[in-house]
């Protein structure tokens, strides 16, 4: 009768059952990290996009409005036409009476304002970035649902973790992240765009008020810029702009600028401390 411990197999089962219960419970501890992580992830995308949503809803409505007047303004008045026609009625009735000979007006072709040309230009751009940028907050919004939702399709912590590191993987891979920065930059842009086609639009109305709007616009402009670029001059700056990480980017490929950047080291070539790039 063979002896049941000389089987090979039978000293090998409690080590096997030994690793197989460590790996069940790395993979567990892995995919409770890895779901903290990507839930925390798309959870402030999501609030993210609401909150993009909501303003480009309201924003747009009352542009829209705005719109609406300034549209005006590029096609003839038909007031004025009004005015031409009884003007001209006036005129023959008054030479019919009096026995002259009737000249009639001519009509000028309708030209509008510069002003008017730039004003409509510039909102009817800001209301596509605007519409642009709701539409793709609703993509995000619906991205990351399936992300999760594709995450929590497996029970088992195995399968769970190689689902958790292949998706975060097609999200680095297809930029996803750079998708979500550029959403905020076209509603600043399209903000940029109204207010510039406003001060277009006050222009034919009164110089003075136009010159008030363009000083504010500019104090404006001006301080969004400084918020862009302290980021690079001081990476422990809390202000930034959503284009400040773009710049960033851009300097660190620039080596005539890096030398000229206090929070870039020289004396590391072209990269940045550690620090200082998780910072950016």
């Amino acid at each position: 009768m063979d002896n049941p411990l000389n089987d090979p197999s039978e000293h090998r089962t409690p080590d096997l059952d030994g690793h197989e219960a460590a790996a069940g419970k790395m993979w567990a501890v892995y995919v409770t990290e890895a779901e903290k992580y990507d839930r925390g992830l798309v959870e402030s995308w999501k609030s993210d996009m609401e909150g993009m949503l909501i303003f480009a809803g309201l924003f747009s409505a009352s542009l829209v409005a705005f719109l609406i007047e300034s549209y005006k303004t590029l096609t003839p008045d038909s007031s004025d036409t009004m005015v031409l026609l009884l003007t001209q009625i006036s005129n023959q009735l008054a030479a019919a009476t009096n026995g002259t000979t009737f000249t009639n007006i001519p009509r000028t072709p309708f030209t509008p304002l510069t002003s008017s040309l730039v004003c409509n230009i510039l909102w009817f751009i800001s209301l596509g970035f605007s519409l642009t940028c709701a539409l793709i907050a609703t993509l995000v919004e619906q991205w990351a649902r399936e992300f999760i939702h594709k995450a929590d399709m497996r029970s088992e912590p195995v399968l769970r973790a190689h689902v958790f590191s292949y998706l975060y993987h097609g999200l680095k891979r297809f930029k996803m992240h750079t998708v979500v920065e550029i959403i905020p930059v076209l509603l600043h842009a399209s903000l940029l765009f109204f207010f510039a086609g406003l001060v277009a639009f006050l222009f034919p109305v009164n110089l003075a008020i136009t010159i008030v709007a363009g000083i504010f616009l500019g104090i404006g402009a001006t301080v969004y810029l400084l918020l862009t670029i302290l980021p690079l001059v001081s990476t422990d700056s809390p202000y930034r702009t959503p284009l400040s990480s773009g710049l960033w980017t851009l300097t660190q490929n620039i080596p005539s600028i890096q030398w000229h950047l206090p929070s870039i080291s020289p004396d590391s070539g072209t990269q940045a401390s550690p620090v200082k790039s998780e910072t950016m």
